[in-house]
C-alpha cells in the first residue's frame, strides 16, 4: 500500500514494500509543497517547462532540506524516452562534463546518491535488490515502455550484480491511467510484439483509438522478468484525475511542472552530484 506523507512542506508517497529495507529512503513527490506559480504551483522541480529559475531553486532546496539530504547528493539525467541505463559504480568518477547523460533509467550500490525521475503523466518505476542492496529508478514513458525499459533494468541488475528475481521488490509510482490514456495507432503498433498486451491495452471510444495502462505494462514486465507478483505495488493514483495532487502534462494541455521521484541508499559518508538539465546545469 502506498501512504500518503509530509515532511515540512512536501508531501510525498511511499510504498510499504520498501518498509523493510532500512538502507533506504525513496520519496515519490506530489506537486504540493512548493513555491512555484499559477501553472507550475506548487513544487514544480523541473527548469525546462518555463517556470522561474529562482522558483525551481527554491523548490530543490526545500527537498533537500525536507530529507535531510545535501543538494549536491541528488541526481538527475536528461531523459529521453528511450531504454539507456545509466549504470553508477559504488565507487569512483561517473561523470564529467562532457557527458551528456541521456538516460531513462539509474541503476547503483553508491551510497548517498539520491537517484531521480520526473514525471508529469510519465511511469515512475523504482526497483530495489533488497539482499545486494541495488537500486534503479525507472522512467517509462509509453515509448520507454514499449522497449521495455523495465524488463532491461532487471536483466542489467541480473548480469551485473547477480540479482536474483526473488530479492527484488518494485514499486510502481503515479502515472497516467488506463482510464485517461487514450492512443493511436503509432503506440499501438509499438507494442506489437509484447506478451499479455490484453491486459493493457483495450479498444477506445472513438475509431482506430486505444485507451493504454502504462502502469500494468510495466508490472507485466517485472513479472516477466521472474519477480514474484507480491513483491509488486502500484500506487493507483492516476495523474491526469488528480491535478490537485499531481502534474499532468495531458491533463493540463501541456504546460505543467514536473514532479520529482527519488530513491538513495543510505550511509554515514556522503557523496556529490549534480542536478542535470539539458538546458541548465548547474552545482548546487
Amino acid at each position: 500500500m502506498f501512504s500518503l506523507k509530509k515532511k515540512q512542506t512536501i508531501e510525498y508517497l511511499q510504498s510499504s514494500l520498501f518498509g523493510n529495507c532500512d538502507f533506504l529512503e525513496h520519496a515519490f513527490c506530489t506537486r504540493r509543497g512548493g513555491a512555484s506559480q499559477d501553472d507550475y504551483k506548487s513544487l514544480n522541480m523541473s527548469f525546462r517547462e518555463g517556470d522561474e529559475e529562482f522558483r525551481v531553486l527554491s523548490n530543490w532546496d526545500r527537498l533537500a532540506t525536507a530529507f535531510a539530504i545535501e543538494l549536491e547528493q541528488f541526481l538527475v539525467v536528461n531523459q529521453v524516452h528511450g531504454d539507456a541505463i545509466f549504470t553508477i559504480k559504488q565507487h569512483g568518477s561517473y561523470f564529467s562534463s562532457r557527458d551528456e547523460l541521456n538516460y531513462d533509467a539509474i541503476v547503483t550500490t553508491r551510497a548517498n546518491l539520491a537517484i531521480c525521475i520526473k514525471t508529469a503523466d510519465c511511469v515512475p518505476v523504482f526497483i530495489v535488490d533488497k539482499v545486494k542492496k541495488v537500486i534503479a529508478v525507472v522512467h517509462a514513458g509509453w515509448r520507454g515502455t514499449a522497449l521495455e525499459i523495465s524488463a532491461k533494468v532487471i536483466k542489467l541488475m541480473q548480469n551485473q550484480y547477480r540479482t536474483q528475481p526473488q530479492d527484488i521488490v518494485a514499486a510502481i509510482g503515479p502515472s497516467i491511467g488506463k482510464c485517461c490514456y487514450e492512443v493511436d495507432a503509432t503506440a499501438v503498433d509499438a507494442f506489437g510484439c509484447h506478451k499479455n498486451s490484453e491486459y493493457f491495452l483495450f479498444p477506445g471510444k472513438k475509431k482506430d483509438k486505444w485507451m493504454l495502462d502504462l502502469p500494468e505494462a510495466n508490472r507485466w514486465q517485472l513479472i516477466e522478468a521472474g519477480i514474484p507478483e507480491g513483491n509488486i505495488e502500484v500506487s493507483g493514483y492516476c495523474t491526469t484525475c488528480n491535478q490537485d495532487i499531481f502534474f499532468s502534462h495531458r491533463g493540463s494541455g501541456g504546460i505543467t511542472g514536473r514532479q520529482v521521484s527519488f530513491m538513495m541508499i543510505k550511509s554515514d559518508n556522503p557523496c556529490r552530484a549534480l542536478i542535470i538539465d539539458s538546458e541548465l546545469s548547474v552545482i548546487h
